[in-house]
C-alpha cells in the first residue's frame, strides 16, 4: 500500500531563510524518480533546482509560481509505493485517444515533444484545463473611457496557460491577475505582449473633470526582494558597519597590455586583462596582508586570512553578482582566466550555486568594461577592500622624458580604515599599479 511522504523546502546554506517557487517542473499525478528535481526556486543567492529524495506520484503540490516559502515549508506530497498503481493506470487515457485524435497536453508545459522525458502523466487532463473560455459579459460604460485592451475570463479552474516563468513575473510585478486575460497563442496561451498590453490598460489615465485636481501619478514599484534586495542589504550594511576610505591611481598599462599580447602570440589558452590584474592583487597580498582581513566584532578583533578567495564583480540580467574564485593565490594567469570564464558563464545562464558567491576574502571590480574611468565602490561585506579598475585607453602620457600616446588606466582601492591606515593602503596600491606599468615587477616577486 501506497504511504504519502511530505517532502519540505530544504536548508539550501549560507544563512538562505527563504526561497520564491519560480517553476514547477512536476505536476500532481506525476511520476518522480529519487534525487529527481521537482521545482526551480530562487534565493537571494542563486537559481536552484530542488531534488525531491521520494520516488513515486506526486499527490500535491504547495505554493503558487511566484509564491515565497519559508525553509521547512512542504512543497509536494508524494505516494512512495504507487508507481506500479500508476504504471496499471496509464493505458486508461481519455476516449479522445483510442478515436485517433491526439489528445491534448496540460496548457501551459508545451507541446508533448517539448515535455521533459522524465515525466509521465497518470492521470487525463481534467475537463477544466479544455473547458470552453466563458464569454464576456458586455457592461454599459458609466462614462468615456481611454480605449483599454480586451480582457476576457477564463475559467478559474485548472492551471493558468502560461509557459514562461518570465511573463508569470512581469505579470505578478504589475498587479496582473493572469486568469483574467485571454492568450493571444496558440490555444489560448498568454504571451509576454498579452500581459505587457494588460499593464498599458491599467496604467491608462482615466478622464476627470475639468474642475477636478489632477490625479496624483506615482511610479513603478519594484519589490526589493531576491537579488537585488540582497545586494541592497549587504551594501547598506556595509555602509553602516565599515569607515570606508578610497585612494586612486593613474597607471601606463601599455606594457602590461604587451605582456599580454605576447603570451597570447605563444598559442594555448587565452590569458585575460581580469586574469593578470587578479594575479597582481594576489601578490600583492602577500605584501600587505592587513587588505585579505575581516574585523570580528563581537571579539573585537582583526582576523587576517591565510588564503585569498577572490570575488570578482559580474554584471548578470539577474543583477549584479559577486563569484568567488577560491584559493586565489595558489593559482597562474592561465588557471585564473578558466576559472573566471567558467563562473562568468555560469553567473548569466543563472546556475551559481551559494557556495560559488560566498567566502570571498578580496574583491577585484573591473568597473572598466562598463566605459568608465574610475569609481569608490562600497566594499563587499565582510571583506576589508576593494581594488577596482578602470578602462583603459589611449592618453597623453609622459613616457621616458616625452609625451607619448600610452594605455593608461585608473586604479581605486577602497579599504576598511578599521584594519590599516593610509600607508598600508598606498602601499598596496602603489605596488599594483608598479606591476601594472613594469610586469617585471611581479616577476622579481615570485
Amino acid at each position: 500500500m501506497a504511504q504519502v511522504m511530505e517532502f519540505k523546502l530544504p536548508d539550501l546554506g549560507e544563512g538562505l531563510t527563504e526561497a520564491e517557487i519560480v517553476r514547477w517542473l512536476v505536476a500532481v499525478g506525476d511520476v518522480v524518480a529519487i534525487d529527481q528535481p521537482v521545482v526551480e526556486v530562487e534565493t537571494a543567492k542563486a537559481m536552484v533546482e530542488v531534488p525531491c529524495p521520494y520516488g513515486g506520484v506526486v499527490t500535491a503540490r504547495f505554493g503558487e509560481e511566484g509564491t515565497e516559502l519559508p525553509v521547512g515549508a512542504p512543497l509536494i506530497t508524494v505516494a512512495v509505493g504507487a508507481r506500479d498503481l500508476a504504471e496499471m493506470a496509464e493505458p486508461a487515457e481519455p476516449e479522445a485517444e483510442s478515436s485517433g485524435s491526439v489528445p491534448r497536453p496540460l496548457i501551459g508545459y508545451g507541446s508533448d515533444d517539448s515535455r521533459p522525458a522524465r515525466r509521465r502523466r497518470v492521470r487525463p487532463v481534467t475537463a477544466a484545463v479544455s473547458a470552453p473560455v466563458a464569454p464576456a459579459v458586455p457592461v454599459a460604460p458609466v462614462a468615456p473611457v481611454a480605449p483599454v485592451a480586451p480582457v476576457v475570463p477564463v475559467a478559474p479552474a485548472g492551471p493558468v496557460p502560461v509557459i514562461s516563468p518570465l511573463v508569470r513575473k512581469l505579470a505578478r510585478d504589475g498587479g496582473i491577475d493572469l486568469r483574467g486575460l485571454a492568450g493571444s497563442g496558440p490555444d489560448g496561451l498568454i504571451m509576454r505582449a498579452d500581459v505587457e498590453a494588460a499593464l498599458a490598460a491599467l496604467r491608462a489615465p482615466e478622464p476627470v473633470a475639468v474642475a477636478a485636481a489632477p490625479a496624483r501619478v506615482e511610479g513603478d514599484r519594484v519589490p526589493l526582494k531576491g537579488v537585488r534586495g540582497a545586494v541592497a542589504e549587504k551594501l547598506s550594511r556595509s555602509r553602516r558597519e565599515i569607515p570606508d576610505a578610497t585612494c586612486w591611481v593613474d597607471a601606463d598599462a601599455t606594457e602590461l597590455m604587451a605582456a599580454r599580447a605576447a603570451m597570447n602570440a605563444v598559442g594555448g589558452p587565452k590569458i585575460s586583462v581580469l586574469a593578470l590584474l587578479a594575479r597582481i592583487c594576489t601578490a600583492a597580498l602577500a605584501k600587505y596582508p592587513e587588505l585579505n582581513s575581516t574585523v570580528d566584532l563581537a571579539a573585537n578583533e582583526i582576523v587576517r586570512l591565510p588564503s585569498v578567495h577572490l570575488g570578482f564583480a559580474a554584471q548578470t540580467e539577474r543583477g549584479l553578482m559577486v563569484p568567488v574564485v577560491r584559493d586565489a593565490h595558489t593559482r597562474n594567469p592561465e588557471s585564473l582566466s578558466a576559472e573566471f570564464a567558467r563562473l562568468t558563464e555560469l553567473a548569466r545562464g543563472g546556475k551559481l550555486s551559494p557556495a560559488d558567491l560566498t567566502g570571498g576574502t578580496f574583491t577585484l571590480n573591473n568597473y572598466g568594461v562598463f566605459g568608465v574611468d574610475g569609481s569608490t565602490p562600497i566594499i563587499n561585506h565582510p571583506e576589508a577592500a576593494m581594488l577596482g579598475v578602470g578602462r583603459i585607453m589611449a592618453k597623453p602620457w609622459v613616457h621616458r622624458g616625452e609625451l607619448a600616446v600610452r594605455q593608461v588606466v585608473q586604479l581605486s582601492l577602497t579599504f576598511d580604515h578599521r584594519v590599516c591606515d593610509g600607508g598600508t593602503a598606498g602601499g598596496f596600491l602603489r605596488y599594483v599599479a608598479d606591476c601594472v606599468e613594469s610586469p617585471a615587477v611581479l616577476l622579481r616577486s615570485l
